[in-house]
Formats: structure tokens, C-alpha cells, sequence
């Protein structure tokens, strides 16, 4: 278990001492002096580091699990969480993202295939019935803690062989010549169905982040239809908004 960095000694400020202490080790949090899945000081090492009861420290802790900022494991401790955020005016491939923040982006594969493509498929992509699309189905990973479930589908000319894509679906289609340079996207919040709250590690109907996008080459051809589960707990989507 790590000591508690010096840093973390909280100002007094006149809010409830348990706030304080969940301020400021939040901002240790988001400041990276804990990395990912790393263990929190337990109740017992804040409240003798810092001088305060282990109620307080319990407190201080309640309060960034409930941000989503650490992760409680039961009979093993507290855990810091990943966390994305993830501009919504710029158009980047989950694996950019990620390692733009210092994490480690992986999949595991559950779908890759072509088939025929549905009815929402042609829709999406503005296919003709009968038409054979990439269809890609895969866990989201940041430094191996599931953070989004997703599936795709892609124009078949632009991934042939999707059984041989491994990483990054977008340096795919840059390397193809077929990079998207505009998208459309739509989010809400949707609650989780079994066959995706499993892998993802959460209750079934739990809240998740439903983010629909579709991506557009040059020409104005739709290349890629992608449908995201992302962990509420996990990401956050920031938008800069000016008059």
C-alpha cells in the first residue's frame, strides 16, 4: 500500500474535514500522482497520516467512488479508476485517444466477420439490399479495465479481411487511403443489456453512454457506422462551446 503523498494534507477551508480530504485527493488524482489501478491509501493510512478518524477517511472515499474516480474491490481496497475525456469536436480513434492520456489502449475481439448488411446498416451507410459490409464487434480497453462496448460496421472496400484487423480501425483506414475526415454523432444514455454488462463488469440495466457515430470520407460517402456502450463511471464527453 503507497504513503500518502505530502500534498495530500488538506486545507482548511470551513467545509466538513471529509470533503476537504476528498478535494484534494482528487486533484492528486487527476494531477497523476496515482496511476491507473493503482491502490488508494487505505482508511487506516489516511486517518493516521492525516490525523483524522477513519470515519472521515471513509467519507473522503465514498465520495470518489461515487465520481467514478476509484473503484472499490471488496476485499482488496480502493483502486484508481481510468478516466477519458473525450472532446466531442474532434474526430479520433478510441486507441489516439487513450494513448494521447497516457493509457494503454487494447481489444478483445468478439466479431469480425462479413455478412450481409441489416436493415439499420444500409441505413446508416446508404447501402443497396444485399450488400456486404465489415462487421466488428470488440470490448474497449484502457490499460486492461473494460471501458466501452462496441460495434461497427464498415464499407467491405474499405476492410476486406476484417478477421486480420488487429488495433486501431481508424490507422486501418488512414494506411488504405480511406481515412473519415468528418462525422456525425449522436449520444444518450441507454441502460446496459446482459450480453455487453458482463464484459464490461456492471450490473445488468446500469447506466451506460450510447454513442452513435457515423464517419464520412472527402467524398461524402458514409465509411464507417460505429455504435459505442461507453461506462458512464469512465468517460466523460467535453464540448467548448463559444458565441
Amino acid at each position: 500500500m503507497p504513503a500518502l503523498p505530502a500534498s495530500s494534507t488538506p486545507p482548511p477551508d470551513g467545509s466538513p474535514l471529509y470533503l476537504q480530504l476528498a478535494r484534494q485527493l482528487e486533484s492528486d488524482i487527476r494531477a497523476g500522482t496515482y496511476r491507473v489501478d493503482q491502490a488508494l491509501p487505505s482508511e487506516r493510512v489516511l486517518s493516521e497520516s492525516l490525523g483524522v478518524s477513519r470515519i472521515t477517511a471513509r467519507k473522503a472515499i465514498d465520495v470518489l467512488v461515487d465520481q467514478g474516480l476509484v473503484l472499490r474491490r471488496h476485499g482488496s481496497g480502493n483502486f484508481i479508476a481510468p478516466r477519458l475525456e473525450q472532446p466531442l469536436s474532434k474526430l479520433a480513434s478510441f486507441s489516439e485517444e487513450l494513448r494521447q492520456r497516457g493509457y494503454l489502449p487494447s481489444s478483445n475481439w468478439i466479431t469480425r466477420e462479413v455478412a450481409i448488411a441489416s436493415v439499420a446498416e444500409r441505413e446508416a451507410l446508404g447501402l443497396a439490399r444485399g450488400a456486404r459490409v465489415a462487421r466488428l464487434e470488440r470490448l474497449r480497453l484502457a490499460d486492461g479495465v473494460p471501458m466501452a462496448y462496441e460495434r461497427s460496421t464498415v464499407l467491405l472496400s474499405a476492410c476486406p479481411r476484417p478477421q486480420d484487423l488487429d488495433g486501431s480501425l481508424y490507422l486501418h483506414l488512414a494506411r488504405s487511403g480511406l481515412a473519415p475526415v468528418r462525422a456525425v454523432q449522436h449520444i444518450r444514455a441507454v441502460n446496459a443489456e446482459a450480453t455487453m454488462a458482463l464484459p464490461l463488469g456492471i450490473a445488468i440495466g446500469a447506466a451506460l453512454l450510447w454513442v452513435s457515430r457515423t464517419a464520412y470520407l472527402p467524398d461524402g460517402v458514409a465509411v464507417e457506422h460505429t455504435q459505442s456502450y461507453c461506462r458512464s463511471d469512465y468517460y466523460d464527453f467535453v464540448a467548448e462551446l463559444k458565441t
